[in-house]
């Protein structure tokens, strides 16, 4: 358990933690490396404790403790302002608002100093110093030894020269997406915003630019809701491997940017998703500093969505995340905008937020909307070299699925380092705008029908599971309404020019069918008992095979 004070908050919560530290341990690495001449890239996982290590942090960043107090007061006191209380029983009343249920389709954007190797993966920064992994390798052999070349020295080379946030927004638009959410923070703790909290910013480095702030006016501009996304939680430990070997993690210089590095504490046999098996060290400074960091994007670009990856589901957060609820709630309802944060399985309690599922799908019809996040590339989040693409037909055939059972669809492109979008990322995103173009009345602003398919061809459930789906056939539907409306989407073209819709029996009573994409006209059905049977024309013209028949019912 967290142990937590009702009055010791901001500036005087740091200082006292500071304070106590340093009553309570011995000198830090600094002195004792002045001390003994080790080098400052000297590892220190077996020398320095989690106090230790959590006051290196606190010391460099003391700078802005001001800035992180004046957060807090403004967090707790628009937690008392609003129809949100910081607790779970108040924040389970939440709903979702309507344009998110109507939207299905969203762009995600990891966009960051990994760009820069584009080697291995977004983790880049994590593996790179992990002895064993491809990316330790590939850094020696590339840039130097982690102790030369740190993952700090890759922001000079972060210059977006060719950002164009307009360009990119109408990419989105013409992709038919609804919602943008941008990765305001990685893993890595570099700020891709202009925060007041951090040195460590693409403001005040690298590009020297405002990349979120551009994006957010680019998007709203042509029409579209803004999100944010913030992945500081793991940031408290993600750099620990760094601390095992010579590397800039262990120099104090630089503890401001590479957080806590708390060395990692897992049960043996959990994976990085179990939050339950984690014992990680998470400090009361830590949880404040996220806390504060986490309402300034909602102060700074008031956005219509947050997303947070999974560690905020470790035990630590129980206690902060419902004051960060409740000041992003009642802060947008007072300007009269929407609030949708999306969390995974465990982090909140079902109806606080709106639940996201990570590369997976969930079984059935669920009762809340939902989402799922997916990369339209396969090996990575961020932009690698040599990387490959799904193809426009998977995602519209995931698309369909994931509506049929009420969730939304999270889309995400890594863009390069320099600001350009991969061609092959263009071309998929504008084929699907093709699609939904023609076809979109069956997926935005849709609802559920009474089953969401049939077909033989099963999706495995959970996060992760993507890989295990087989191709669709032309014998798999999934159904969505809007209005008098049932739409069929039928994932493949059968070849013998009938359809058959074995869900629609004869006391359905059918009144017309359209086929979407074929100028209109109604195609000769007949309803017997094994189903609806729909005599086709010559197969619509495009390269996606998911075909949507509009039926009418009496």
């Amino acid at each position: 358990m967290i142990r937590r004070s009702s009055r010791l908050t901001g500036g005087r919560l740091i200082r006292a933690c500071l304070l106590a530290t340093a009553l309570s341990v011995p000198a830090g690495a600094a002195f004792a490396a002045k001390q003994l001449s080790v080098p400052a890239t000297a590892p220190t996982a077996d020398t320095l404790s989690p106090a230790q290590i959590d006051l290196q942090w606190e010391k460099r960043g003391a700078k802005h403790v001001s800035d992180v107090a004046a957060e807090l007061r403004q967090v707790e006191q628009g937690d008392g302002q609003g129809p949100f209380r910081p607790d779970w029983a108040s924040l389970k009343t939440y709903q979702v608002p309507q344009w998110y249920a109507d939207a299905k389709f969203g762009v995600f954007i990891h966009w960051g100093l990994y760009s820069v190797p584009a080697f291995g993966s977004e983790w880049y920064s994590r593996l790179m110093y992990t002895k064993g992994t491809k990316e330790y390798d590939h850094h020696i052999k590339t840039f130097g030894p982690q102790d030369k070349f740190g993952y700090k020295d890759f922001i000079p080379l972060f210059k977006a020269e060719k950002y164009d946030p307009r360009a990119w927004a109408a990419l989105f638009r013409a992709a038919g997406a609804q919602y943008v959410v941008p990765v305001a923070e990685h893993h890595d703790g570099f700020a891709m915003y202009d925060t007041r909290l951090s040195d460590w910013s693409a403001v005040r480095m690298g590009p020297k630019r405002d990349l979120i702030g551009d994006l957010a006016r680019a998007v709203r501009a042509q029409g579209l809701h803004l999100g944010l996304s913030s992945h500081r939680a793991e940031h408290d430990w993600f750099f620990d491997e760094g601390r095992k070997i010579p590397s800039d993690v262990n120099d104090p210089r630089y503890a401001d940017f590479y957080g806590p590095a708390q060395l990692r504490v897992k049960e043996k046999g959990s994976d990085d998703a179990d939050v339950f098996g984690d014992f990680t060290p998470v400090s009361q400074a830590w949880l404040s500093d996220w806390l504060a960091r986490s309402a300034e994007l909602v102060d700074l670009y008031h956005p219509d969505l947050i997303y947070f990856d999974w560690w905020i589901g470790h035990p630590a957060f129980r206690g902060t995340l419902p004051k960060f609820l409740a000041y992003y709630y009642n802060s947008q309802a007072k300007l009269g905008g929407s609030a949708i944060v999306n969390y995974k399985i465990g982090a909140f309690p079902e109806g606080a937020g709106v639940l996201d599922i990570e590369r997976g799908q969930l079984p059935g019809i669920q009762p809340r909307v939902w989402q799922t996040c997916t990369s339209i590339s396969n090996d990575s989040w961020g932009y690698v070299e040599n990387d490959t693409y799904k193809s426009p037909q998977a995602l519209i055939h995931l698309l369909a699925d994931v509506v049929s059972k009420n969730g939304n669809l999270l889309l995400n492109i890594g863009p390069r380092a320099d600001g350009s979008i991969p061609q092959g990322a263009q071309d998929t995103l504008m084929a699907m705008g093709g699609w939904l173009t023609v076809n979109g009345e069956a997926i935005y602003g849709t609802r559920p029908w009474r089953q969401f398919g049939e077909g033989p061809t099963e999706v495995a459930s959970g996060s992760f599971q993507e890989t295990k789906t087989k191709p669709y056939t032309a014998q798999d539907f999934r159904f969505t309404t809007k209005g008098t409306a049932l739409y069929a989407i039928e994932l493949g073209w059968p070849a013998e020019g009938e359809a058959v819709i074995h869900s629609l029996k004869a006391e359905d009573k059918v009144k017309a069918v359209t086929l979407l994409g074929t100028g209109g006209g109604t195609l000769t059905f007949r309803q017997d008992a094994d189903g609806l049977h729909l005599t086709l024309p010559q197969r619509p013209a495009g390269a996606i095979a998911a075909y949507v028949y509009r039926i009418e019912m009496q």
